[in-house]
């Protein structure tokens, strides 16, 4: 088989992307994950008595334990197939996955097993994050004038 048969039976099985489609799902599913967040804070903040700062620390708290709930569970990388960025964007995506890949390796045990694996994929995630702040902190203290 020559390529430009190869090619155009490829070209024909090669499923199609909706970019507009899912950007649209992303930012409807995004914008009702931050809709949950604010509920949350208020619920803590007018229900429970709390501080608004301290009620942030618990909504966070809070969406954390529900991905990495429902992805113990399994159906979270259906809703992440579904609303793509949406999901994956916000810290529930930074929960997601850190727990499937401890979920993954679950079946060696607490320490080499799910310890050992908890930060595969979110490692590159944290230390990027530290070497960035560190950056801009330089750059914010050298030329702007420190504090």
């Amino acid at each position: 088989m020559d390529k430009i048969t190869y090619k155009k039976i490829v070209d024909r099985h090669k499923p199609t992307e909706t970019r507009f489609t899912n950007a649209v799902v992303a930012f409807v599913v995004g914008g009702l994950v931050g809709v949950i967040g604010q509920l949350l804070i208020e619920f803590y903040s007018s229900w429970l008595h709390i501080s608004s700062q301290d009620a942030t620390s618990f909504m966070i708290v809070t969406l954390v334990f529900i991905s990495c709930l429902f992805t113990a569970l399994g159906f979270f990388d259906k809703w992440v197939t579904f609303a793509k960025c949406g999901l994956i964007i916000p810290i529930t995506g930074f929960a997601h996955s850190m727990m499937s890949s401890g979920m993954e390796y679950r079946n060696e045990g607490p320490i080499f097993g799910v310890g050992a694996n908890l930060f595969k994929l979110a490692g590159s995630v944290i230390l990027y994050g530290i070497v960035a702040a560190w950056f801009f902190g330089m750059i914010r203290y050298y030329f702007l004038g420190g504090v």
